[in-house]
């Protein structure tokens, strides 16, 4: 039960309640809500939000291996990620950062069943691990930006331009290069891993749409209704995998003191990232997030080579800078569609007034 004074009303579909000014230039409701989402937001306020996203995520990177250690738990970590988000988001609800809306129990169906597709995401992930080398699960996971088109095209019908189909080639085969290895899979890893890879870019797309489509909720909103069911899932997933029994087998006592710190540190880095993802996801659009997966991946390369004396291969170092270079191909692209559609508003504009 949400708080006196932090629930409102949701009346329909916000996209029918606000008349589109893209209608005139010939621009479908569908691809008419994207843009608004992605190409009014102006450039720099996308560069800050991807700055911070990125922040998080290395700063979470870099906690895990110096404070926290190899947490053989997965299952548990998830959990106390999702816990972690739904305590926080629940503090900014308190406290007035935002309010809740009511929803229908279609809408609400909806939102529970977004938060099963992000456990399935992660379980299948874990299960694909243990069946392929990581070079492999890592190129697999490259593929993410093609499927991400593929599903805007083939499930909302939008188009990109030519120039942005061809930068995706340097970042995907860049990535591809930067993790080159031993690559090894099973029949059912290959398949489990292609499915990881089709789950997370409808993950990804899914979590713009509630955003930014009919439902039109604030990043935070959608993080509070989706973490306490993910929280609970993952609780039962840990119990079924036995990883209940093994935590509490290597503890007996109980975590000591330090792996208590350990672990509230880690959650609150990962309620920031959480909190960050879904914002950036809003202003930047899925494509551009499976943009910044690969390039994340490339970031946590260099990072190993900064600060663990990881060694790398030349075509290692050839592909990351392949990816790199391609990523700021993708900018400069998304910065002139930007100011396509602004010329495309200003054009709206003086026929409705004419």
């Amino acid at each position: 039960m949400a708080p006196p004074g932090i629930m409102k009303e949701k009346h329909g579909d916000v996209e029918a309640q606000r008349p589109s000014h893209h209608q005139h230039i010939g621009l479908s409701p569908t691809r008419t809500s994207q843009l608004d989402s992605e190409y009014r937001t102006s450039g720099w306020t996308k560069l800050s939000y991807l700055a911070v996203y990125f922040l998080c995520n290395i700063s979470l990177t870099i906690y895990n291996k110096k404070i926290l250690g190899k947490f053989g738990y997965p299952w548990l970590l998830t959990a106390l990620h999702a816990g972690s988000a739904s305590i926080g988001c629940y503090i900014l609800l308190l406290r007035g950062h935002f309010s809740l809306t009511k929803l229908s129990f279609q809408q609400s169906t909806v939102l529970a069943l977004f938060s099963i597709l992000f456990t399935v995401n992660i379980a299948t992930s874990n299960v694909s691990l243990a069946l392929v080398s990581i070079p492999f699960h890592q190129i697999m996971r490259s593929t993410c930006p093609v499927f991400a088109v593929i599903v805007y095209r083939v499930r909302y019908k939008r188009t990109y331009s030519t120039e942005t189909y061809l930068s995706l080639i340097p970042v995907v085969l860049g990535v591809g290069l930067a993790t080159y290895g031993d690559y090894y899979f099973t029949t059912a890893g290959f398949f489990l891993t292609f499915l990881g890879v089709l789950l997370a870019v409808v993950k990804t797309v899914a979590t713009n749409r509630i955003m930014t489509g009919a439902l039109a909720l604030s990043p935070l909103e959608t993080l509070l209704r989706m973490s306490p069911l993910a929280f609970i899932q993952a609780v039962i997933c840990a119990t079924l995998s036995g990883e209940f029994a093994r935590f509490r087998a290597a503890n007996p006592d109980g975590p000591s003191r330090m792996m208590m710190l350990a672990l509230a540190g880690n959650g609150l880095l990962a309620f920031l990232l959480n909190v960050s993802s879904f914002s950036t996801n809003k202003v930047a659009g899925a494509l551009t997030m499976t943009v910044c997966g690969n390039i994340k991946q490339c970031l946590t390369v260099v990072l190993g080579i900064a600060l663990f004396n990881v060694q790398v291969g030349f075509l290692n170092g050839l592909g990351m800078m392949i990816a790199l270079s391609g990523a700021a191909w993708y900018s400069l692209v998304e910065l002139r569609s930007k100011g396509a559609s602004a010329a495309s508003r200003a054009a709206a504009a003086t026929l409705s007034k004419g």
